[in-house]
């Protein structure tokens, strides 16, 4: 039988064995460094900051100036708790898959740093107090929806993996959902009923560049360490087919389809300069797409991740910048 593990326990004896006197300071400090390490890597702060900038972008191109400042902030940390839930919860389920992976063999559950009770209950309390934040600041619909995008990554994503290689389909539903959040707790609805049809159209743009993103980002990663996917049992393409091929194909189909769609990011607000980064961003997408299909090798599967980041980055940006509605 092994000791219970303790919330964020420390992976480490507090005393020395060799006789010298410990640094109490050091070690304090020791420790919360792994503390804020195991926070970090328990949420996901770079994939919780791209659902808040999808949510802000979707509510911008709804409402504009025209959405109250205090509930937009009640409605991000609403959705950063949720998604930091959801990142818990999927880390729980995969914490036996999670060992055996070197990328995640360091994540606070997997290493049981953080017991199973005490991420149950993180994760739940994370759920309900997020859902509640939402449901006061912004109503029961921009709510409903970010339920749904939790339970769609948890219960259906994340065993899936496991299942299927078109896990990545599914997941980037879940990945485009948060336009969804943003676009009910500004009214969307009640603006497309009375005629306004500029912002549902933006938006429904970018919830389909948002979807069609993330197939060449997750192959990209796919490819990087189809290895250790393998060695997990998990069912990536690229572990299913170990040339790339069908993983390069619906990269460079996705990527190809992100070019025209892009573009009517820019229709409603009529911008220039969203019309031109988005044509910039998804034609250097595009790019590094052909270039993965064509090599299918470390150099170019990277390649194709920075440039995603970069071009998701771009587009956000712009989107935000440029593409209120007139």
């Amino acid at each position: 039988m092994t000791p219970p593990t303790h919330a964020f326990a420390p992976s480490h004896a507090g005393g020395s064995m060799s006789g010298v006197a410990a640094d109490p300071q050091r070690e304090s400090a020791g420790a919360l460094a792994t503390v804020i390490s195991d926070i970090s890597r328990l949420t996901r702060p770079r994939i919780a900051l791209m659902v808040l900038a999808t949510v802000v972008a979707s509510v911008w191109l709804t409402a504009g100036r025209g959405f109250d400042g205090t509930a937009l902030a009640a409605l991000l940390l609403g959705t950063l708790l949720v998604a930091a839930s959801s990142s818990i919860a999927n880390q729980i389920l995969e914490r036996a898959t999670d060992r055996l992976m070197p990328r995640t063999v360091q994540r606070p559950i997997a290493t049981g740093r953080l017991s199973i009770p005490a991420a149950s209950m993180l994760t739940t309390a994370l759920a309900v107090a997020g859902v509640l934040i939402i449901t006061f600041a912004s109503g029961w619909q921009p709510a409903a929806a970010a339920a749904a995008t939790w339970l769609l990554y948890v219960v259906v994503y994340t065993p899936m993996k496991m299942m299927s290689p078109l896990n990545t389909a599914v997941g980037a539903v879940a990945g485009a959902l948060p336009v969804a959040i943003g676009w009910l707790a500004a009214g969307g609805p009640a603006r497309l009923a009375a005629g306004d049809s500029s912002g549902a159209l933006a938006v429904a743009a970018l919830g389909t560049v948002l979807y069609l993103w993330q197939f060449p980002h997750f192959m990209a990663i796919a490819w990087l360490y189809r290895r250790q996917y393998a060695l997990a049992g998990m069912r990536m393409l690229t572990v299913d087919d170990p040339s790339g091929l069908r993983a390069a194909g619906q990269s460079l189909a996705a990527a190809l389809a992100m070019v025209p769609v892009s573009l009517v990011l820019a229709v409603p607000s009529g911008s220039i300069r969203l019309f031109l980064t988005a044509v910039i961003a998804s034609i250097a997408y595009a790019a590094a797409a052909v270039a993965f299909a064509v090599r299918r090798d470390d150099a170019s599967a990277r390649t194709l991740l920075l440039t995603s980041l970069g071009t998701l980055l771009a587009l956000l940006t712009a989107t935000v910048l440029c593409g209120l509605p007139t």
